[in-house]
């Protein structure tokens, strides 16, 4: 092989073997060549240094923001005011036992540097007060022993039912008074609702009972406990009236085929909500008042047909509507329900506008926009459509904002980078909600506000993370006092779960994606097997937090790489439209450099690469096996795509008022047919030789069971066997607790069968 002349700074990175270059050419470049290289002794930099100790210490090789985020993290105040000065031995102590969260109450240098010699990190060294490049590949090869500290045996296997079957009660709120509690629980193998009262030593009463579906979440209206459901995972969902010992039930929108959406709880207003529902017209939804007791139903306001969502202000009175086509539309505004629709905010193609409250006094109008910038943040608009941004972010768009009535204010604002942080905009609230993260001693992204009542004085609050499926605990600040409530799947030992570590890396055109690489615990991060998992939507993200089903294949011995390819939400405009019309392509290119990044820092085996999906993620599985055919050695599709102009032909109804924004950003059948037709799996199926396992559930509204009858009776044609899994009590995912623990049983044994030979 001829052999290539690298930079001293790469030659370091060959010889350390835990520093990766950053761009995938790179590291094609350096695997390709020879390890003999010769590297000139000469001191390091402290910028140089800090880069090393990124690159090697963590996995984020991609995003100079994130990789700036952790240096600051390592580098504090003044410290380091002169970068470009070579770095010293205590000030990379420092550095160090920063980087390996084992700083304690050292306060000077030498504090850091006995502590650094304390965990050996600087074993094989001389006694130089300045760092060479072969002393930092040293000490550094050393902290990332320490890091991974593991003696590659693995953990216990944990059995597929206890991270699958139901993880107990959740969905804790409060009564608007405060007085009542309550949550799903777990009876006759379906989550139903409970109702505790506050301060009270009586059992807590089950005030639903469904043995056919679980109940999909649960509302006050004052004193009455509204919760909704479907049928076998049609997605048409109604609102159903309990008494509080459940022994009266009832339907109160009982129309067939037909979904219904929450409008405004209309306070002060005795037993009425408002309610969206498709009733007249399937492709639509028109506004109703409802009434909680009876069940009747008043017009409110007609949908002409291009309405997408609608906003009543304080009074209960619908007065904003966003018009659309499906790429451009228009915030509409009308003073009264008298008045008719005005325009108030042009919509652009690429643009969203999404009002989400009145002011108190509804004079402004708060929503969330990225009209006129690549990012998403919450603005105000008056009622002639002047814009006040109230937050903003400039590396992701607001994922969320908590806007309170009664103080007529935003409380916070939400946003995903690595993980879930928080702006506040209000002192009061920001002292409570730090009084209780001291008070658990949990960072911040793995505290969540989930309810509180009206005074704001009781509070229930959530603990998530990686490791830890969910820990619910009620807090009144009357009393300061903090209780703890429930704990999903306590049956899980959170030290022996896996830890999600963030990533980031370079496409192959240039583009920073970010992702997450889960390790199985107490296992050398070397020639693994993988499994990547592509998210739905495409316009959807994956983030930090607990998963049980990458928990699952964690646990028996899998790395799971998670990709916020090309089209993914939460990145800003520009990143999501570069995923327009380029699913199979630039989108699963994205994720095959993520495929290529983990085998060449050695983490993933080549030879055991598995691709597991869902939804958009279940049609990537199938773009990956047609398209690099020879990359991945076993595929499950779950509810996934195969034929594109079959899935635009079979969208639900209420769809269709997107069907142009589906063209614009999959492809148009007739446009673009050259297109679709290289894009759908089901055309290339003479392609397909690694091993597949396809689930269905037969009442999906949204992927039709008709994609995966394709694919298999396509693959079957040709000789080819394929597992196949149809449920025909479900929809889009099993969410009954018996289906997915057989899903989750075979797909393990599937992927064991051919990733683990």
């Amino acid at each position: 092989m001829k052999k290539r002349f690298l930079s001293a700074s790469l030659a370091v990175i060959l010889t350390a073997s835990v520093v990766i270059p950053v761009s995938m050419q790179e590291v094609r470049a350096a695997n390709e060549t020879s390890s003999q290289v010769e590297v000139k002794e000469e001191s390091l930099s402290a910028k140089e240094f800090l880069d090393l100790t990124v690159t090697a210490l963590t996995y984020q090789h991609g995003s100079q923001t994130m990789r700036q985020q952790i240096i600051n993290q390592w580098v504090k105040g003044e410290e380091l005011k002169d970068l470009s000065a070579k770095i010293k031995r205590d000030e990379a102590a420092r550095i160090l036992v920063r980087a390996l969260d084992k700083e304690e109450k050292e306060a000077t240098l030498a504090e850091y540097r006995e502590k650094a010699n304390k965990l050996g990190l600087f074993n094989g060294l001389s006694n130089s007060e300045t760092l060479s490049k072969q002393d930092a590949v040293k000490i550094l090869n050393n902290a990332k022993k320490l890091q991974n500290g593991v003696n590659n045996e693995g953990v216990k296997e944990i059995s597929v039912e206890d991270f699958m079957k139901n993880p107990g009660s959740f969905g804790y709120s409060l009564s608007p008074d405060g007085n009542y509690i309550t949550y799903n629980a777990e009876w006759e193998n379906r989550s139903n609702v409970f109702v505790k009262k506050m301060n009270d030593d009586s059992e807590p009463v089950r005030v639903s009972s469904s043995t056919d579906r679980d109940i999909g979440g649960s509302f006050w209206k004052d004193d009455n406990l509204l919760y909704v459901k479907d049928k076998g995972g049609d997605e048409n969902f109604h609102i159903y009236s309990t008494s509080f010992n459940g022994n009266e039930e009832k339907d109160l929108t009982p129309y067939p085929n037909v979904t219904v959406g929450l409008l405004s709880g209309l306070e002060g207003v005795k037993d009425e909500i408002l309610i969206m529902m498709n009733k007249e017209d399937a492709k639509v939804f028109d506004v109703y008042k409802l009434n909680v007791k009876t069940g009747k139903t008043t017009h409110v306001a007609k949908n002409p047909g291009n309405v997408s969502s609608w906003l009543a202000d304080r009074d209960g009175n619908v007065r904003v509507a966003v018009v659309s086509d499906g790429v451009e539309g228009t915030v509409l505004y009308r003073d009264s329900e008298k008045d008719e629709f005005k325009p108030l905010i042009e919509i652009e193609a690429g643009d969203d506008v999404s009002p989400f409250s009145f002011s108190k006094d509804n004079k402004y109008i708060y929503a969330t926009s990225n009209k006129g910038r690549d990012k998403v943040e919450v603005v105000k608009y008056d009622l002639e459509g002047k814009e006040e941004v109230i937050m903003s972010n400039s590396e992701v768009d607001v994922s969320s904002v908590l806007y309170n009535a009664e103080k007529d204010k935003v409380l916070y604002g939400a946003y995903v980078t690595d993980k879930l942080h928080y702006q506040f905009f209000d002192e009061e609230f920001e002292k409570l909600f730090r009084k209780i993260q001291n008070k658990l001693g949990v960072p911040e992204s793995e505290l969540g506000i989930n309810d509180y009542n009206k005074e704001m004085t009781k509070f229930i609050v959530s603990v998530s993370s990686d490791t830890v499926y969910g820990k619910y605990y009620y807090y009144d600040s009357t009393t300061d006092e903090l209780t703890e409530m429930a704990t999903l799947s306590p049956w899980l030992n959170p030290e022996e779960l896996a830890e999600m570590h963030p990533i980031s890396y370079k496409s192959r055109d240039g583009l920073t994606i970010n992702g997450y690489l889960t390790l199985p615990k107490n296992k050398e991060a070397k020639n693994l097997p993988l499994i990547v998992n592509p998210h739905g939507g495409p316009w959807a993200r994956d983030m930090w937090g607990f998963n049980p089903e990458v928990q699952l294949l964690a646990n028996r011995g899998y790395a799971v790489l998670q990709v916020n390819f090309r089209s993914s939400a939460g990145y800003g405009k520009e990143f999501l439209e570069a995923g327009n019309k380029q699913w199979g392509l630039k989108i699963q290119d994205d994720i095959t450099d993520g495929v290529q990044w983990a085998i060449d820092q050695g983490i993933a085996d080549p030879e055991r690469i598995g691709i597991y999906g869902a939804s958009f993620g279940g049609y990537a599985t199938l773009a990956g096996i047609t398209t690099t055919p020879d990359l991945y050695a076993a595929a499950v599709d779950y509810v996934g795509v195969s034929n594109i102009f079959t899935l635009l032909n079979t969208i639900p109804p209420y769809w269709e008022t997107m069907r142009d924004q589906l063209y614009e950003r999959v492809g148009h059948p007739e446009k673009d047919k050259e297109l679709l037709t290289a894009a759908s799996p089901v055309f290339h199926v003479d392609k397909i030789k690694t091993p597949l396992f396809v689930a269905q559930g037969a009442n999906d509204p949204r992927v039709n069971k008709a994609e995966s009858d394709q694919i298999v009776e396509a693959l079957r044609a040709r000789g080819v066997d394929v597992e196949y899994m149809l449920k025909d009590n479900e929809g889009h995912g099993f969410r009954n607790e018996e289906n997915r623990i057989e899903f989750y049983n075979a797909m393990i044994k599937f992927l064991d069968s051919h990733l683990k030979k």
